[in-house]
């Protein structure tokens, strides 16, 4: 397994990172030693129903560039409207060299959580996005129908949800079931704007009538960052995290304490950031992965970032 290359002790979470001169950062960015990317709004976007995917400016580049050096990747996206092999296949269609085992969800998180728990069977809120990476670990997938007697209910892209299914989520919980969502944002990144998630409407639903806990299962949860962490056999702390949304990369990577970096191409913007206090803001903010791209190779030789376009973020 490699790093970029130059190696260097780097600073905590919310230090000043311009206030260290610079180079700090690049010394933390050259000795990460495995890359989360975010899918969209950070490598491709697509539309509201999440087909079509096209690359962002820098997103094959860079890809690319970190298999060349043996640096291992993931693309972690908490999208479930289909098995992560399945967008693996979409994104190979785009144009990315990846493996069905580079591309992880909010499922591919909760089969191996499930799993340690010894949860057997599960309602599932979803289609075979969610249904895929369950049955590959093992576990009972039911449907929502009756008064089911489960050991979760697991919440993800749904926009078929009716009232008989909000009605056996409800049977599920009052039974004992433990109640887990894919994700609790509002919207998520395409090619027309900003588009409607379902989990968190689906979820606000049976918490109202039931009262229950909802847990977060996709980013933000430390649950998916040490899902990838596993997956690539690197630390959590070693890792970087890119992404675009500032509600889950930038927060995700500051509870594992990895790296965040943040790019602008997606939900969140230059001054995404402004207002949040200094410790839950982004190492490094680019305003894409191709600046991303060209940081990591000033990172790799060594060299200093001051006449770089891609900025480190100030958070002072």
């Amino acid at each position: 397994m490699s790093s970029l290359g130059h190696t260097g002790e780097g600073p905590t979470p919310g230090e000043d990172l311009i206030g260290l001169g610079g180079p700090e950062t690049l010394g933390r960015l050259a000795g990460v030693k495995g890359f989360v990317f975010d899918m969209d709004g950070t490598l491709v976007l697509g539309d509201p129903r999440n087909h079509g995917f096209v690359p962002l400016a820098g997103a094959l580049e860079i890809t690319n560039w970190l298999a060349g050096r043996h640096v291992p990747f993931v693309v972690f996206t908490n999208g479930t409207a289909r098995p992560p092999a399945a967008y693996a296949a979409n994104l190979a269609e785009a144009g990315f060299k990846l493996a069905a085992s580079d591309l992880l969800t909010p499922a591919s998180a909760a089969a191996e959580l499930f799993t340690r728990r010894k949860y057997r069977r599960v309602l599932v809120l979803g289609g075979e996005g969610l249904r895929a990476p369950l049955h590959a670990a093992g576990i009972e997938v039911l449907p929502p129908a009756g008064e089911p007697r489960v050991d979760a209910v697991l919440i993800g892209w749904y926009r078929e949800f009716t009232m008989d299914a909000l009605e056996a989520a409800c049977h599920a919980v009052w039974n004992g079931a433990r109640v887990y969502s894919a994700s609790q944002t509002r919207f998520f990144a395409t090619a027309n704007g900003r588009a409607l998630a379902t989990s968190r409407a689906i979820a606000a639903m049976i918490r109202d009538m039931t009262g229950c806990r909802i847990h977060v299962i996709g980013k933000p949860s430390l649950d998916a960052l040490h899902c990838a962490g596993r997956r690539l056999g690197v630390k959590i702390t070693d890792l970087a995290v890119v992404g675009d949304d500032p509600s889950l990369e930038v927060p995700m990577a500051h509870r594992g304490r990895a790296l965040a970096i943040a790019v602008n191409t997606g939900l969140g913007g230059a001054d995404s950031f402004a207002r949040v206090p200094a410790a839950r803001r982004p190492h490094i903010t680019v305003p894409g992965v191709g600046d991303l791209l060209a940081l990591c190779r000033r990172a790799a030789t060594g060299v200093g970032a001051a006449s770089s376009s891609a900025a480190a973020q100030d958070p002072g």
